[in-house]
């Protein structure tokens, strides 16, 4: 990890960024320290002590950013928020690293893989659930707020858990968790014209400056960032030396990258810059390229190969060049306004060194493959036209024909060479252009060893007679076996039960819809029985009432929800629990309690519990948010934020009411 320099000035922010790689671990001068269980927990207590101050240092000079109308001075808080906001994602991982068992330096292995990008969470402050709900709860659901407390501290406590996640399978589905209640919050508590009057508030990830709205789909494209820095956290820290460890970190960039699309889908007027829809795409591009690399690296680490295998060269010359592009494509993304403003400049370097650095390692496989392979007639030639001139097997020449004697085909490989070297030249000048890039010796020591690699190559072929220049070198044309594709994260996996389920259920008790409770309601059997039909499970619906039956006497209508049967609530009862309650009834009958749907138009009567939202009369089914106890989270991704409502088909199972 690169910790980033203080700015000296304007501009010098740009130094600013969060690149993986092994480092030391300071020794504490204390004598506590000196013991074997007494240094990680010294150094766990200066992590703590440097990251509060960190944090009121954060307090400041973001009161400073809101109080200010000064462009330059806000200009100058905005840098040390930027400086702040990576000493606060450095310290945290390095606390993370601390109390992990696994080490977090780059694993020992005969091959030397280069660091990844990883993207740092983003903060938010402590948020009070308690007052809005209770109230909302309250007031339009017509129940007693306090008695969710419970209901309420544990959402509180999800909150407070997903702040901090762990960088593993765990931290995900925490994560992940909290997003689908945030989908059940939704669902039940949005209404269609206001808010919960909850302020949100977060803290940019990329150039740490607060951020803060009202709506709740703000914390759940928060929380999905999160989740997709999460995921990149996760493939930076996999063990790439083994095959294995390659398929996990694409599989991790992958998901990071289906993360970023869906956000940039569905959020379009973003509080922040990290979630606009230019970091976004920008983000996107970048993981495709990191997990394009893990599929390069995956496919080198295998036994070493002959030093004939002339095609398992072409392959490698093709899928650097495809790593090549990828990374070409983010750094012209990078580079373009308004993203190149303000991300940090590290990463914008780093992805330039990996577009030049894998351009000529397919420049050096293809020498390898010309230089080092059978003579041309053993060779599938065709192949070598796809590498070197982007024909299909079946097309007809252009441009110089590819040389098949092999004296001919090792000047083309050291013209290749000669690429080759000039282009890990330039990765190691541009390596050396960034101060923070600098202290990275890992990403230094692949650059050397690639070029000194084609160095010892290019001595090899290289002959005294050689007067003649060969020919300019044709670009390699890109391409992949194993072509990656975005992988949205798998929300469906993780099962949730609906916090406020006690509430009921969603297609009737939601901030959505308005209702008027009526009852207790005393119906009496008659010779044909109550005189109503029931349809539909939790809450069951009153279908149709027989006229001049004994329901319709006692004022029950039809689309009724049955909610309580003798003072016993039933929101979540299925059809046959309230059917067999209602045969065990005596001749004296039995107490009811309703509630009928109000549309949206019609002003609320005195017999209302709450002048509450709009909504239309559904049946349970038709809304897909509907789901037995316990209630579960819709496996659907959605975000909210543009959705437009869904109406199914009514169905159900009709049955009058017992006879007698």
């Amino acid at each position: 990890m690169i910790p980033e320099e203080r700015p000296d000035g304007p501009g010098a922010g740009e130094e600013s960024g969060r690149l993986q790689a092994a480092g030391s671990v300071r020794k504490g001068c204390d004598p506590l320290a000196q013991t074997q269980r007494g240094r990680p927990q010294s150094h766990r207590a200066r992590i703590h002590q440097q990251i509060n101050k960190e944090l009121r240092m954060r307090t400041g000079a973001e009161n400073l950013y809101r109080a200010t109308s000064n462009a330059r001075v806000r200009e100058t808080v905005a840098l040390e928020l930027s400086y702040v906001n990576c000493n606060l994602q450095l310290l945290k991982e390095e606390l993370e690293d601390l109390s992990s068992s696994v080490d977090a330096a780059q694993p020992e292995s005969e091959g030397v893989t280069v660091p990844m990008i990883p993207l740092g969470l983003k903060e938010t402050k402590e948020l009070d659930w308690s007052t809005p709900l209770k109230e909302l709860i309250s007031g339009h659901f017509g129940e007693d707020g306090t008695s969710y407390e419970a209901e309420i501290r544990e959402l509180e406590d999800l909150r407070q858990a997903m702040r901090t996640p762990s960088r593993s399978k765990a931290g995900l589905e925490l994560l992940m968790a909290y997003y689908n209640q945030l989908c059940l919050l939704d669902a039940r508590f949005a209404a269609p014209a206001g808010s919960l009057g909850l302020l949100f508030h977060w803290y940019d990830s990329l150039t740490g400056l607060p951020a803060q709205q009202r709506a709740l789909a703000f914390e759940k494209g928060s929380v999905l960032f999160n989740i997709g820095a999460l995921h990149t956290q996760i493939g930076a820290r996999q063990d790439r030396s083994c095959p294995e460890g390659a398929r996990r970190a694409a599989e991790a960039f992958q998901r990071a990258a289906g993360a970023f699309s869906l956000l940039r889908e569905n959020f379009s007027r973003a509080p922040s810059l990290d979630m606009s829809p230019a970091s976004l795409s920008m983000l996107e591009q970048l993981m495709a390229a990191q997990a394009q690399e893990c599929v390069f690296e995956g496919l080198s680490l295998p036994a070493p190969m002959a030093p004939h295998d002339c095609l398992a060269q072409l392959r490698l010359a093709q899928e650097a060049a495809q790593v090549a592009a990828e990374y070409g494509l983010a750094h012209r993304t990078m580079t373009q306004p308004p993203v190149r403003d303000y991300v940090p400049f590290p990463w914008t370097t780093l992805v330039h060194v990996k577009a030049e650095h894998f351009r000529a390692l397919a420049h050096y496989h293809a020498a390898m493959a010309l230089c080092d392979g059978p003579p041309a007639a053993e060779v599938e030639f065709p192949a070598l036209e796809q590498v070197f001139l982007g024909l299909p097997a079946s097309s007809e020449p252009r441009g110089p024909a590819l040389p098949q004697e092999q004296e001919e085909r090792r000047k083309l490989g050291k013209a290749h060479l000669k690429r080759a070297i000039l282009g890990q030249e330039e990765a190691l000048r541009l390596h050396a252009v960034c101060r923070a890039l600098r202290r990275v010796d890992l990403l230094q020591a692949v650059l050397v060893q690639a070029l000194q690699h084609s160095l010892a190559k290019y001595s090899e072929l290289d002959r005294e007679d050689d007067f003649f220049e060969a020919t300019e070198a044709p670009d390699i044309q890109p391409k992949t076996q194993q072509r990656l594709e975005v992988r949205a994260p798998s929300f469906s996996q993780v099962k949730v039960a609906d916090i406020f389920h006690r509430l009921g259920p969603l297609s009737v008790f939601s901030a959505k819809n308005r209702w008027r409770l009526v009852g207790p309601v005393h119906v009496t059997r008659g010779e044909s029985g109550f005189g109503f039909t029931l349809r539909g499970d939790s809450p069951v619906l009153i279908a149709a009432v027989i006229p001049g039956g004994r329901a319709a006497a006692a004022g029950l209508q039809e689309g009724d929800y049955i909610v309580s049967v003798e003072g016993q609530p039933c929101k979540w009862w299925k059809h046959a629990e309230v059917v067999a309650r209602l045969k065990g009834a005596g001749a004296e009958g039995v107490s009811l309690q309703v509630v009928t749907l109000l549309p949206s138009a019609e002003p609320p009567g005195p017999g209302d519990r709450r002048p509450a939202l709009g909504g239309l009369l559904r049946s349970q089914k038709e809304c897909s948010w509907d789901m037995p106890v316990p209630a579960r989270a819709s496996p659907r991704p959605l975000l909210g934020w543009s959705r437009k409502a869904r109406r199914g088909k009514t169905g159900g199972r009709l049955s009058p009411a017992p006879h007698p």
